[in-house]
């Protein structure tokens, strides 16, 4: 299955309907466009998926832009998790072993590597099961046990 095709199915209840992929990061955020034309960033170690962009040229205002360059490039992160894991194989990508969602921390302890894949469905799953949870709010590890395939 293509990450467009996983990403439709696991990240459907987010309202995105992908029709390309047009970027991805070290951590396996992925930039996604649909059929407006509109430009999303799914973030699977927040479990979120937005449009960061309502067009083309709001796209490329967007890319220029230092914030957020910095933000999607994690250069000490990734750089950290390089020293720690070593380099990314084919279709690796990094991720927070326990997402940010779930209290994890952006430090090299919490980075392994997984597949690109199972980055995309865990996160997506997590998503849908916490999306409507307020702030705070217990849940059961044993609910969300697909995050082991992280591993």
């Amino acid at each position: 299955m293509s990450h467009l095709e996983l990403v439709t199915e696991h990240w459907a209840w987010s309202g995105l309907e992908p029709v390309e992929l047009v970027v991805e990061n070290d951590f396996g955020n992925l930039i996604l466009k649909d059929e407006g034309n509109r430009f999303w960033r799914l973030c699977p170690e927040d479990v979120y998926c937005t449009v960061v962009a309502e067009s083309i040229d709001a796209y490329n205002k967007l890319i220029q832009d230092k914030e957020f360059l910095e933000d999607w490039h994690m250069i000490a992160m990734v750089t950290e998790a390089k020293k720690r894991l070593g380099e990314l194989e084919i279709d690796q990508k990094f991720c927070l072993s326990v997402p940010g969602i779930l209290g994890g921390d952006y430090i090299g302890s919490n980075v392994i590597k997984a597949p690109l894949t199972s980055i995309i469905e865990s996160a997506g799953r997590l998503g849908q099961h916490v999306r409507e949870l307020a702030d705070g709010a217990k849940i059961n590890l044993a609910d969300v046990d697909y995050l082991t395939d992280l591993e």
